[in-house]
């Protein structure tokens, strides 16, 4: 069955989604830095209360994917709380400093990780050689990859993302990056198993007071009193056309 994973910045957001028919969650904070680690909070409230699994990303920063020894430790902390918290998967990705998968690195992760299903996140679409590194997360059991085809959007990845499909022998490869209603069948039509989307629309604060001229963000610009969350809709719609499609095969 072809399947949707939100990506869903808050506890009461990805409700939303499992309510309007997600198949899997993943669970970040921070949307504006791409997705971080989720507070110990979220977790929690997370694991009592959602139904559908859910996949936290672990990414102790913003940036590229070549962590300091700090930052890596940070990262295995991170994998055990969530372990022990009982999730049955998680999204992390390590690359060295010449854009290959740090291998010694995702040995250790995925040693942490017995047990749980790994998604290999868009790290893979900063990556030098995308075959190369598809055969080095096969050999490291890896069960998904989340990429863009190495594009800004999935979309324009499509064709890398077709070879990807066809060349893998182990994880699944899941489209994300402007993965939208819109767009939808292009990504089914190309045999991709699973697709990942945020899904998302700003909704208001619920605050009637707003204080002019006082930001809490380094862009003053940014709305503060306005955040993304799920558009239940467009997942009902999405998961709509995914049940009505037959699996293809690439």
């Amino acid at each position: 069955m072809l399947k949707l994973e939100v990506c869903c910045y808050g506890v009461d957001c990805a409700l939303a989604a499992e309510n309007a028919g997600a198949d899997r969650i993943e669970l970040c904070a921070a949307p504006a830095e791409g997705g971080l680690t989720p507070s110990a909070g979220s977790l929690i409230q997370a694991r009592e209360r959602l139904s559908i699994p859910v996949h936290p990303i672990v990414r102790p920063r913003c940036g590229d994917f070549c962590f300091t020894d700090g930052e890596f430790n940070e990262i295995k902390s991170d994998i055990a709380f969530i372990r022990e918290l009982g999730f049955p998967g998680l999204v992390v990705g390590v690359l060295d400093i010449d854009g290959h998968i740090d291998m010694p690195r995702m040995k250790q992760i995925m040693a942490l990780c017995e047990g749980m299903a790994v998604t290999f996140h868009r790290a893979f679409d900063l990556c030098h050689n995308p075959l190369t590194a598809l055969s080095q997360l096969t050999d490291l059991g890896v069960a998904r990859i989340l990429t863009s085809g190495q594009q800004q959007s999935a979309e324009s990845g499509l064709p890398l993302l077709r070879e990807l499909n066809r060349h893998t022998r182990g994880p699944i490869i899941m489209a994300g990056a402007g993965v939208r209603l819109s767009n939808l069948q292009k990504f089914i039509d190309a045999g991709l198993p699973e697709v990942h989307s945020s899904a998302s629309q700003r909704i208001p604060s619920l605050m009637r007071y707003r204080k002019a001229g006082v930001s809490m963000n380094s862009v003053a610009e940014t709305d503060e009193f306005s955040r993304p969350c799920v558009d239940t809709d467009m997942v009902e719609a999405m998961k709509a056309v995914m049940l009505s499609s037959p699996v293809r095969v690439a």
